[in-house]
This record gives C-alpha cells, sequence and structure tokens, in this order.
C-alpha cells in the first residue's frame, strides 16, 4: 500500500503544479516516514543522507560545465559563423535552410551537453534567417527544436552522463561513442522530411534570391568553432582528461574564443553567462538529488523486484518487453523531461536489462533516443519551448511539422534496437 502511495504521491503533486524535483522529493520522503512510524524520526534522517549521496559523485561534476559551456557559445557568436559556413558548402535554395539548421545543430552537440541549450544556440541566429527566407515561425521552430535533440546522443551528453552514474558497467567515455553513429544517423533522418516538408510546401522561396557566403572566409570564420568538438572528443580519446576534466577544457576554450578571437563576450557578459548556467545547473543538480530521495524509497520499499519480475513474467517474450517499454517511455516522454526520466525509470528498468542480458551500453542509447524524442514531443518539450518561444509561436502549431521528425526518428530508434552494432561497433574499436 505504501508502495502505491509513493507513486500516487508523485503523481498527485505533479498534477497540482509542484516542480518535479519537489515532487519526487516530498512524495520519497512521506513514504519513507510512513514504512517507519515505530522508529525514531521516523526515518527521515535518511532523507538527507540520499539527497547528500544523489548528488555526490564524480562524473556529475561535469554537468554545470557542459552548462556552462553552452551559455558561453550560445553568446560568443560560434552558432553564426558556423552557419554561415554551412551555407557557403551547401548553398541556397528550397530546403537548404532547415538542412543547414539541422546539421550545425548535431555540430554543437559536440560543444554542450545541453538540448535546450543547443535550440537556443541554434535558433538564435537560424529561426530569423529562415523567416526572412520566407519559412514559417512554426516550421522553423519545429526544425529547430526537434535538431537540438541529436545533442544528448552526440557526445557530449548530460543525459550519458546521468546514465553511468545510475547503471554499473556503462562508463562515460564507452556511451559516448556509442552514441556518436546513432547520433549521426538521427540526424540524417531530420533531414529528409525536413526538406521534403520545405520543398513540397513550397517554402523558403526568398531563400535562392539571397547572397551565398564566401567559402574560404566563411571557412576561416568558422575554424575555432569547427575544432571545439575536435579538441574536447580528441582530448578523451587522447586520454589527456577525463569527460568531466575535458568539460572545463571546453570552458577555458569557449572563453578564450569568445573573449579573444570573436571579441563578441566581455567582463561584463561574464557575469550574466555566469548566472544562467548556475540556474539550469542548480535546477538539474537539485533534480537530480532529490531523485535520489525517490530511488532510496523505491528499493527500501521492495518495490523494485516485483515489479521487474511482473513484466519479465508477462509472456511477452524479450523483443515484447522491450516495445512495451519503449511505448511506455515515449508516453512518459510526452509529460517528463528526459533527467527525470531516467532518475525515476533507470532503476526500474535496471533489473529487466539484467534478467535479458541487454549491453547496459546499447540499452543506454534505446533509453536515450526515446528521451531525445520526448525532448520535441508535444505537449511538454522542453527543446520546442526554446524554439517556440524564439520564434513566437505557439507549441500547437508545430504538431503538423513534429509528427513527420518524430517518426523519423522512431525509425532510427528501431533500427538500433534491430542491429545493436549500430551502438557498439564504436565503442569496441576505441577499446571501450
Amino acid at each position: 500500500m505504501i508502495a502505491t502511495l509513493l507513486f500516487v504521491a508523485f503523481l498527485v503533486l505533479m498534477f497540482l503544479g509542484v516542480p518535479i524535483g519537489a515532487a519526487l522529493g516530498l512524495a520519497g520522503a512521506a513514504c519513507i516516514a510512513l514504512a517507519n512510524m515505530d522508529t525514531q524520526w521516523f526515518g527521515l534522517l535518511a532523507v538527507p543522507q540520499n539527497f547528500y549521496a544523489g548528488l555526490g559523485k564524480y562524473p556529475l561534476l561535469a554537468i554545470p560545465m557542459f552548462v556552462l559551456v553552452g551559455s558561453i557559445f550560445d553568446r560568443s557568436g560560434v552558432a553564426a559563423r558556423l552557419v554561415n559556413f554551412a551555407i557557403a558548402i551547401v548553398g541556397r535554395g528550397a530546403g537548404m535552410l532547415p538542412l543547414v539548421a539541422i546539421v550545425v545543430a548535431m555540430f554543437l552537440g559536440g560543444i554542450s551537453g545541453s538540448g535546450p541549450a543547443n535550440a537556443a544556440a541554434v535558433g538564435g541566429v537560424m529561426i530569423a534567417a529562415m523567416y526572412r527566407a520566407g519559412y514559417p515561425g512554426s516550421f522553423s521552430a519545429s526544425v529547430v527544436g526537434a535538431a537540438a535533440a541529436t545533442d544528448i546522443l552526440i557526445p557530449p551528453s548530460v543525459a550519458f552522463i546521468i546514465y553511468s552514474v545510475l547503471v554499473p558497467g556503462a562508463s562515460v567515455p564507452a556511451l559516448f561513442a556509442a552514441g556518436m553513429v546513432p547520433g549521426i544517423l538521427a540526424g540524417i533522418a531530420l533531414i529528409v522530411p525536413a526538406v521534403w516538408m520545405a520543398r513540397k510546401h513550397k517554402m523558403g522561396h526568398l531563400e535562392a534570391a539571397l547572397p551565398r557566403p564566401e567559402l574560404w572566409k566563411s571557412f576561416k570564420e568558422a575554424i575555432w568553432g569547427l575544432a571545439a568538438p575536435i579538441l574536447i572528443l580528441g582530448g578523451m580519446r587522447a586520454g589527456w582528461f577525463t569527460p568531466t576534466e575535458a568539460a572545463v577544457v571546453a570552458v577555458f576554450y569557449g572563453l578564450f574564443v569568445g573573449m579573444c578571437i570573436h571579441r563578441t563576450i566581455g567582463l561584463r557578459d561574464l557575469f550574466t553567462i555566469l548566472r544562467e548556467a548556475g540556474e539550469l545547473s542548480a535546477v538539474i543538480m537539485l533534480v537530480v538529488s532529490l531523485a535520489g530521495i525517490f530511488a532510496f524509497s523505491l528499493s527500501t520499499l521492495g518495490v523494485i523486484d516485483p515489479v521487474a519480475a511482473a513484466i519479465v513474467n508477462s509472456g511477452l517474450g524479450e523483443y515484447g518487453v522491450l516495445m512495451l517499454l519503449i511505448l511506455l517511455l515515449i508516453t512518459v516522454g510526452m509529460f517528463l523531461d528526459g533527467i527525470s526520466i531516467f532518475l525515476i525509470f533507470v532503476p526500474l528498468l535496471l533489473p529487466i536489462m539484467q534478467h535479458y542480458g541487454w549491453d547496459p551500453v546499447w540499452f543506454g542509447v534505446i533509453l536515450t533516443l526515446k528521451v531525445a524524442l520526448g525532448q520535441f514531443t508535444p505537449p511538454l518539450a522542453v527543446n520546442l519551448m526554446v524554439s517556440c518561444r524564439i520564434a513566437g509561436v505557439p507549441m500547437e502549431s508545430t504538431v503538423r511539422w513534429v509528427i513527420p521528425m518524430l517518426i523519423a526518428m522512431f525509425l532510427v530508434m528501431l533500427l538500433v534496437i534491430a542491429f545493436p552494432q549500430l551502438a557498439l561497433w564504436l565503442p569496441a574499436k576505441l577499446g571501450y
């Protein structure tokens, strides 16, 4: 009964508008107290212990740093220079600007670890450019919101860092390598419907009349941005620094580019950048720490094993169970952000993964693909919220454009399920 109350209390608090982190912590603390009515302090001394335990993990240090990197590159003008370079390569024409938006978002995925930060950086440049070229605001917001979802697949990724903390046997470098090929496939899958819809509905008719940037000049301007993922990922592969240290290196590199090379960031801007990154990091870390209380409640109340046993013995078989989990997470992903999904469901899914002998790295990529889908699935889609705010359009106006791109990324997820080596080949090749 107390276990049922844990989920009921969480859902009721969510529907009452309580923030996700507070709902997790309050529901967990209430159930700890009910389960320990006959002990001193009702067992609530476990609450601060698990609050700290949820937060005190070395890989989590990378999260505020990668969030800060996203803020720095958002203000440094790197995104605008990458857009000019991409346009110089692919040229002008119907459907070319959506293609450029997706490619640039994928590239920035190798710099910042946050989907909303990516949506802000790309959207700030591309939505205005697409508007001038004749694309509707709702379509532009849909393309940018979907493109930014590739950010959590292409390393570095905040989602992979959270997953590595929750799942033993899934290291951050292995997950980063595993996300590369599926992330590129997801980007290509988004390009196809975006370009097709633009041409079918004759959008961007003003695009061909706009001037094409000079290739060599735009390359020289974009070279510092192009070098960032090489420095971050190459340094990790060469063993120069860990993923956590790579985040710190990326911060100083971004500041150097913004303050010394492009001169778009001044000393006065640093306070704003640090404040924005601090606020976003605090929200993420608070949710992580409060979810530690919820996870402790799940384990002490003995919820995990019965739920896992019921799913395993449902008679659906291995792939039936996998499809059931994906449908469940797709539904949940419409209402919760990716980090919350990982923190709530990974402890429940871990025994199922172990029962079927699924590779923890491959399973992490599948879950992250699902989270990527959720980032641009209405009604609560964090990336779409950002891009719709920039475009000045309501989220409901994006549904008709978002659905084909959701289907395209869902097909990529099915491909990775059918062919696990799409995720596991690169980690094996790199020795992870």
